[in-house]
């Protein structure tokens, strides 16, 4: 592969993990508000309503505060999401390339872990101040004390001004452990394809290189779902960590957690092993059917920028 090929192999991977991200966060935004405020709901909480399940946090957020509950924090959402896939399948697709020595060796499971660790690594320390933002705002209830943030850019404005920058990398400590996340749900997508494909070549005698016209969108979605929980399962409780330090401090401007082994002394003292798992029923509900959006998405993208580019 030329070095001109290798750039637009490149760009072709981060084109289609945007289109992705987006498709993603548009279809699945409510489950995400639900998941966030279950999760920083440690029943000490005032200024958060109390929900009993999933879906009647849904019919009361929708109820008490419309669509606009609904789809609280859309926007930086929209905006993480789309920049995270994006970087996150360019640097993904940059390390497989140079793990593999452009290609001309077979990556190994440990090597596609470095790859997706090295992406997502990476990709957290662009985007913590996106989602320290987005948090803040689907945790904005009728019930809040606070001066409510107007959109992005006041919540932006607003938390430079009473916290400074260090404000905005709050729970990058959780955030960098969650690239084990990623790198878990990589591994395991790849590593499931590669079996997959293995296994319908043996059965239609296929040569392995024909792997595109292999799979279609119901494997895609399958692998991308199967993947998604082994990852979900194992990362979780990083996910409330962030979530509960990413929360906005009381009047007094002094947060609620000083730092993730607070947080994690605090749940397991009042809520034991079940409070490092709180929101991971709507978390199952949006991931699963949004990795599967995802890869479907993805990889039907690059097949028709690899396509548009042997027209070339």
């Amino acid at each position: 592969m030329s070095a001109l090929d290798r750039r637009k192999w490149e760009w072709e991977n981060a084109t289609a993990g945007a289109i992705a991200g987006f498709a993603t966060v548009a279809a699945m935004h409510p489950l995400d508000v639900v998941r966030t405020r279950f999760a920083v709901n440690d029943g000490r909480l005032t200024n958060l309503p109390t929900y009993k399940n999933t879906a009647h946090a849904i019919f009361t957020i929708t109820r008490l505060e419309g669509l606009r509950g609904l789809y609280a924090g859309f926007y930086p959402a929209v905006l993480g999401s789309t920049v995270s896939w994006g970087l996150y399948f360019f640097f993904y697709g940059r390390a497989k390339q140079r793990y593999s020595k452009n290609g001309t060796q077979k990556l190994s499971p440990g090597l596609h872990l470095a790859s997706a660790a090295e992406a997502g690594a990476l990709v957290s320390l662009c985007t913590n101040p996106i989602w320290v933002i987005k948090t803040r705002l689907q945790l904005e209830t009728p019930l809040h004390q606070t001066r409510p943030y107007s959109g992005l850019y006041d919540a932006l404005r607003t938390i430079l001004k009473e916290e400074g920058w260090s404000a905005l990398y709050r729970g990058i400590a959780p955030s960098l452990f969650l690239v084990s996340h990623g790198a878990v749900q990589f591994m395991v997508y790849e590593e499931l394809r590669k079996f997959v494909v293995e296994f319908k070549c043996k059965e239609s005698n296929k040569n392995l290189g024909s792997d595109v016209k292999l799979l279609d969108s119901v494997d895609y979605a399958v692998l991308g779902a199967s993947s998604k929980l082994a990852a979900i399962l194992m990362t979780y409780p990083f996910q409330v960590i962030r979530a509960r330090l990413q929360q906005r401090p009381n009047r007094d401007g002094i947060p609620r957690y000083m730092d993730s082994w607070h947080v994690v002394k605090e749940t397991a003292r009042f809520e034991g092993f079940r409070g490092f798992y709180k929101g991971i029923t709507p978390s199952i509900l949006k991931n699963l059917p949004a990795a599967s959006i995802t890869f479907v998405v993805y990889e039907n993208v690059l097949n028709l920028l690899r396509l548009k580019r042997r027209n070339d």
